[in-house]
């Protein structure tokens, strides 16, 4: 049983100690901390409500480094989840170095002036957790996240090399609002406007964004057009799969999300330079941020479900190549009725708290910075099952065409 402290304050951060407080035997004590202690103070009681679990809430700006250090130093927890923003990873990093405190969080660095995450900011500080005796776990999430667990576990179960592997993430929920994102606006738009990256032949082949496109069938929620990305996983994976010789990542959007999307665009607002106005610099996509819905608020309206899963090629155990699809599938609705959230944040959610566990239960350790696919997936894997993101794999005829 240990103490952990999450920071952040969002949907995923909801879901996270919703679940953590679901598992006391694991979190025998939960604080919670954010720039704006009233949404940690409404998440509290959601918990207590719901499991009858006291929630610790505080304020924090997680940018103040001797703040967060001595926050850390008040709760005293064994491990701190960071669950804010990806510019604020280094940030919470150094303070747990600072405390000697382990560290995880769901998405890797990203400088707020530049729309580029990469991981060598992170893997940099290997020297420096290894030094202190603690351990860093990077993307434990979804995508990232589940996504590299899949792989690591159709590896070690079905496959003696992965050559080719598609990430595939739809999102088949309806919330009724004519724009809006299921996460972070910020960083969403950021993220689909980004140039697309995948890997190929040694090297990463870089294309515009949403330019590259395929429909596909998911289970359970229907025929989908999804656009190819980069997403962090393919960084990781590429390290640590190098016998991969393609390796894509595919999500799903609709026709009227594309429409806005691209008419802000072309007016200017998902620029992240600033510009002033009335005297003042504000950056655009963060006025755009401010102007819409916020993704917590969506998960009473939202009815669908996601399906994200991997589709990997490869060698087979029996020494003949095989294509396996290896996927979840969740319910908004469900997800809001345990939780009160929408299934976006109860995917990242989710694997946020089984991380968390994977490093406070001992499952999973070791001294420096990780990724979740240098891990055994096994135990993760059956916590998935048992915490509501159920798993199925089945084999497929071949291939992708596409």
């Amino acid at each position: 049983m240990s103490t952990v402290l999450v920071i952040g304050a969002g949907g995923v951060g909801s879901v996270a100690v919703h679940k953590m407080a679901m598992n006391s035997d694991i979190f025998s004590k939960i604080a919670l901390a954010s720039r704006t202690k009233s949404k940690c103070d409404a998440i509290a009681a959601s918990v207590k409500e719901r499991t009858g679990v006291d929630v610790a809430t505080y304020q924090i700006d997680a940018d103040n480094v001797p703040a967060t250090a001595a926050l850390i130093r008040e709760v005293q927890p064994k491990l701190v989840v960071n669950l804010a923003l990806p510019y604020q990873d280094l940030n919470i990093m150094d303070a747990c170095l600072e405390t000697g405190v382990h560290y995880m969080d769901t998405a890797n660095y990203e400088p707020r002036d530049q729309a580029k995450f990469e991981y060598h900011w992170q893997w940099a500080y290997q020297d420096r957790f290894k030094d202190a005796g603690l351990m860093a776990l990077l993307g434990s999430g979804f995508d990232p996240g589940v996504t590299s667990v899949f792989a690591a576990w159709l590896k070690k179960h079905k496959l003696d090399t992965i050559e080719q592997l598609d990430i595939l993430d739809c999102n088949g929920g309806d919330h009724g609002q004519a724009f809006a994102t299921n996460f972070n606006p910020e960083i969403n738009i950021r993220e689909v406007t980004a140039p697309a990256r995948h890997w190929e032949n040694g090297e990463f082949v870089e294309t515009p964004a949403m330019q590259v496109s395929q429909k596909f069938e998911f289970e359970g929620v229907g025929e989908k057009t999804m656009y190819m990305m980069y997403h962090e996983e393919l960084e990781s994976l590429a390290k640590f799969l190098p016998e991969l010789k393609r390796a894509r990542f595919w999500m799903t959007f609709g026709e009227e999300y594309i429409k806005h999307l691209t008419v802000l665009q072309n007016v200017g607002m998902t620029r992240i330079d600033p510009v002033m106005y009335e005297g003042k610099e504000i950056v655009p996509l963060q006025f755009l941020k401010a102007v819409l819905p916020e993704p917590s608020s969506l998960g009473e309206t939202t009815k669908g479900k996601t399906n994200i899963g991997d589709i990997a090629t490869g060698i087979a155990k029996d020494g003949e190549r095989r294509t396996f699809y290896i996927n979840n599938i969740c319910d908004h609705e469900d997800a809001y009725a345990e939780t009160g959230n929408q299934a976006v944040s109860y995917t990242t959610g989710v694997p946020a708290m089984i991380g968390a566990a994977m490093i406070l239960t001992g499952k999973w350790s070791g001294d420096g910075v990780f990724n979740m696919e240098e891990f055994d997936p096994d135990p993760f894997m059956d916590m998935l099952n048992e915490h509501g993101l159920p798993w199925q794999v089945k084999e497929l005829d071949g291939p992708v065409e596409f």
